[in-house]
């Protein structure tokens, strides 16, 4: 839980900027941009760190799979709050949080 728990901060700390930027004008108020950009890897992340792995293998596989499931079910989110070009900002917030999380377990095994 301990490790599930750092990735899962690790995940917000580097997607939710992403998100906050990406509402421009379309949502004014900060807190609301902030609590919308953290709900998308709330509803998200424990189904990737915990479902896909018991169900899908390879582990390449499952990672693209995940991956997949995040940034589609991320962007159908923020398309109900009318954030654009949600399909975009998934990819680029998703992509950069699994590169970080990468780069971190590689120069700190058992980090992340």
């Amino acid at each position: 839980m301990t490790r599930w728990l750092a990735a899962f901060a690790l995940t917000q700390i580097v997607e939710v900027p992403f998100y906050v930027l990406a509402f421009g004008k379309k949502e004014p108020r900060l807190a609301r941009r902030f609590v919308i950009a953290f709900a998308a890897s709330a509803i998200t992340h424990p189904v990737v760190w915990f479902v896909f792995p018991r169900v899908v293998r390879p582990y390449l596989v499952m990672l693209v799979c995940a991956e997949a499931f995040a940034v589609i079910t991320e962007a159908a989110w923020f398309r109900r709050f009318d954030m654009p070009r949600p399909l975009f900002w998934a990819v680029v917030a998703n992509a950069t949080s699994v590169g970080v999380g990468f780069a971190l377990r590689a120069l700190w095994p058992g980090l992340v």
